[in-house]
């Protein structure tokens, strides 16, 4: 593509103008008017048909793939490759999608004539996780004599991974994840009876009753004890809601949910507080899943990760090892919200099907609803029979005591507190109900959720509950 350069203009203001009014006002300059016309488009027409492939030898290069974290600044490296006789003075432009912010739109630069590969770093910061892919670069550069601008979209493959941004949750969990010396938390040999059978001895005098094998007692014709080892590796599953629970758009780190009908002059002042106001609650519970991870995997466990909305999308069967970790990131790092109701049906069936051995199995999912909450309690109480059953749910907005707060000064405050405390109240009763079936249920903070996991993780690792 070819576009007329600033400097083309001008001389047409000032030859092309001038001259062809001159030629029409007095005859006799006609000629002259004609001839610097006619000189001036033979220069233009020469100019560009020298120039015209001036940016078919270059050769822009970029990584096929590079890993980011979202919020935090990036480069993106560019190698512009140029036959090394020529010294080229070049204007260039990434086609970035919008969720990847640069300070740049484009960025011109002088290719030395003696240097064939120059490298440049295109800064950026992503304000979104998720893939994001770049297929065009732009070139542009001016012809020889400075008349024309000769443009070209040059095709590149650069594939952008956006993880969540782990850093703020690291620094919390610090005492966790420093592990240097006598400092921060270490794998351990656990002391205890464990769970896992290993053979058959004997009774011996205060062995319990719970630890006799009564088939082999009748078999045998005297007791016999069965024998426990603890188990060196446990399964730890994450399950993810990601149905349109978990749509719900979270405040960071104030634990309040933002309601579509909250005063503007209120949106107002977090917006203010908080550039970044608005995350949902599947952006809060990958996060937290990650976190988990690496605590799994520094404690020497196997971790799985699962995934539903109204059937399973993603199942990565317990393991450990770096490489595995990636696995579930880069499972779950273009997870979004999907518009329809949860199926507890199909992802209760799913786990007693595919997870045959004890685990620890963590649900992140919302119960606001009454009828799903009682699908929820009814296939709980299947699953709690065979594995530990763990779930977390973010504290809604306003679910607090009635008095808890002072802040109620007409009719509509003193109504929405009523409406908090009820739904607090029905979650409470939630508790109690699945705590009778075995299942443990926990409200938590919006910025507490990752920690809470870890510390129930840690909690259970403690009490050998597995």
């Amino acid at each position: 593509m070819i576009v007329p350069s600033f400097r083309l203009l001008l001389w047409f203001a000032m030859i092309a103008l001038p001259f062809s009014v001159l030629g029409a006002v007095y005859p006799n300059a006609l000629g002259v008017s004609v001839a610097l016309i006619s000189a001036l488009l033979v220069v233009t027409l020469l100019d560009a048909g020298l120039s015209f492939a001036r940016l078919d030898a270059i050769v822009v290069e970029l990584p096929s793939l590079i890993r980011v974290s979202k919020d935090r600044p990036a480069t993106l490296t560019v190698n512009i490759t140029k036959p090394a006789a020529a010294a080229l003075r070049l204007r260039l432009g990434l086609a970035l999608p919008r969720e990847l912010a640069s300070p740049n739109e484009d960025i011109t630069m002088l290719l030395a004539s003696e240097i064939e590969t120059s490298q440049i770093n295109w800064a950026f910061t992503p304000n979104q996780r998720g893939n994001f892919r770049l297929t065009t670069a732009f070139l542009e550069t001016s012809s020889r004599l400075g008349l024309w601008a000769i443009r070209r979209a040059a095709p590149v493959r650069c594939e952008i991974r956006v993880y969540p941004n782990l850093i703020a949750e690291r620094k919390h969990l610090a005492a966790l994840f420093l592990n240097r010396g006598a400092f921060g938390l270490h794998a351990q040999r656990q002391v205890g009876k464990g769970r896992d059978f290993e053979k058959l001895r004997d009774y011996a005098p205060g062995d319990g009753f719970d630890e006799i094998h009564w088939k082999a007692t009748a078999r045998r014709g005297h007791p016999v004890t069965k024998v426990f080892q603890i188990e060196r590796t446990q399964e730890v599953y994450v399950i993810l809601d990601a149905s349109r629970l978990s749509a719900k758009q979270m405040v960071p780190g104030s634990g309040l949910q933002v309601s579509s009908s909250a005063a503007p002059a209120g949106r107002a002042q977090l917006e203010t507080q908080n550039p970044q106001l608005e995350t949902t609650a599947l952006e809060r519970f990958i996060t937290a899943a990650l976190i988990l991870g690496q605590a799994a995997e520094q404690q020497g466990d196997l971790f799985g990760l699962i995934t539903f909305t109204d059937q399973v999308k993603t199942f990565l069967r317990a393991k450990n090892g770096k490489g595995h970790y990636a696995a579930c990131r880069d499972a779950i790092y273009t997870l979004e919200p999907e518009n329809v109701t949860p199926d507890f049906d199909e992802i209760s069936a799913f786990v007693r099907t595919r997870l045959r051995r004890r685990a620890l199995l963590i649900f992140l999912t919302s119960l606001e609803d009454p009828v799903l909450a009682e699908s929820f309690v009814r296939n709980m109480s299947l699953l709690a029979g065979q594995h530990l059953v763990l779930v977390n749910m973010l504290k809604p907005d306003g679910a607090n005591p009635l008095f808890s707060s002072s802040d109620v000064s007409t009719v509509d405050d003193l109504y929405r507190h009523l409406g908090g405390h009820l739904q607090r109240h029905d979650l409470r009763q939630l508790e109690k109900v699945l705590q009778r079936r075995g299942v443990h249920f926990s409200l938590l903070e919006n910025e507490r959720l990752a920690r809470e996991l870890v510390t129930q993780y840690l909690g259970v690792k403690r009490r050998q509950l597995l």
